[in-house]
């Protein structure tokens, strides 16, 4: 097996030179990273950062979390009006340097990407067993989309708020995504996390996905209740590895989600070449 197609994939996703950027600090931690256009907007907030050659320094008395929240609430709507991040989404995602109970502070989900801070999603593979083949139901997004209109898509993904815990924010986007109510949610099987960092036009995406796997009833139908979706359709999973391998038709983080479904079902081969790169592309980390 030839995996130069799955390969091309994570590498698109792990590309980004760290000369294009500044660190943002926070006593002496590193909790994202600013490219020019950022970091000289915030040189109008001087009571808030300090800068030198090495980085950009939030200062100290913005001293509790709340505080800080409206900092970054402030800045993320003064530059949207002045066009330099794009819109406000809605959300409200973490500001860490570790884990999401590490915040110190959040900001709009939007705005992430432009302080190059680690976002959290969430993705579930949604399956069915036809005798001895494996069906995935796949999602393709609406024309409408802001990012990656029409593309493939897993059959439930989203974001991870802030506010919601692993178990609620999955049970939500199971029902808004794929009408997938709570008891047939709950027996969605957390399958590991997969990490990926990449520079955009904007900033960086240092993102984490919490992966799970659902296996589904043979006469499960997904129906879209949210608007983001334009039709669900279930494939076998060689048509859902070619389509991966051999086009760029996937929304692009969902290519690693299908790659690491392939991976634990042994669909691609351990024996073969690449395949250690493979596995360890998944799980890259800045």
């Amino acid at each position: 097996m030839n995996l130069q197609g799955y390969l091309r994939h994570i590498e698109r996703l792990n590309h980004w030179d760290p000369g294009n950027f500044k660190p943002l600090f926070f006593q002496e931690r590193c909790y994202g990273r600013l490219k020019r256009p950022m970091w000289e907007a915030l040189g109008n907030w001087p009571d808030a950062f300090s800068q030198d050659e090495e980085g950009v320094y939030l200062q100290g008395h913005y001293a509790d979390f709340d505080a800080r929240t409206r900092l970054f609430a402030e800045i993320t709507s003064t530059l949207v009006e002045e066009g330099v991040i794009s819109h406000v989404h809605g959300e409200q995602y973490p500001v860490t340097h570790a884990g999401r109970e590490t915040a110190i502070a959040t900001v709009d989900r939007a705005s992430a990407p432009y302080f190059g801070l680690r976002a959290y999603g969430q993705h579930l593979n949604g399956f069915v067993r036809d005798g001895e083949e494996l069906k995935l139901w796949i999602a393709r997004r609406a024309a409408d989309r802001r990012n990656f209109p029409d593309c493939l898509d897993n059959m439930v993904a989203g974001g991870l708020p802030h506010n919601l815990s692993l178990a609620e924010n999955l049970r939500k986007e199971c029902m808004e995504e794929a009408n997938v109510g709570p008891s047939l949610a709950k027996r969605a099987v957390a399958v590991g996390v997969l990490t990926y960092c990449t520079e955009t036009d904007v900033g960086l995406k240092p993102d984490t996905l919490y992966c799970y796997d659902l296996e589904l009833p043979g006469d499960f139908q997904p129906q879209n209740g949210d608007g983001e979706v334009a039709e669900f359709m279930l494939l076998p999973v060689a048509e859902v590895a070619r389509l991966v391998a051999q086009t760029d038709e996937f929304k692009l983080n969902c290519n690693l989600v299908v790659i690491d479904f392939l991976v634990r079902h042994g669909i691609i081969n351990p024996e073969s070449p690449g395949y250690l790169d493979l596995v360890q592309g998944l799980h890259e980390n800045i």
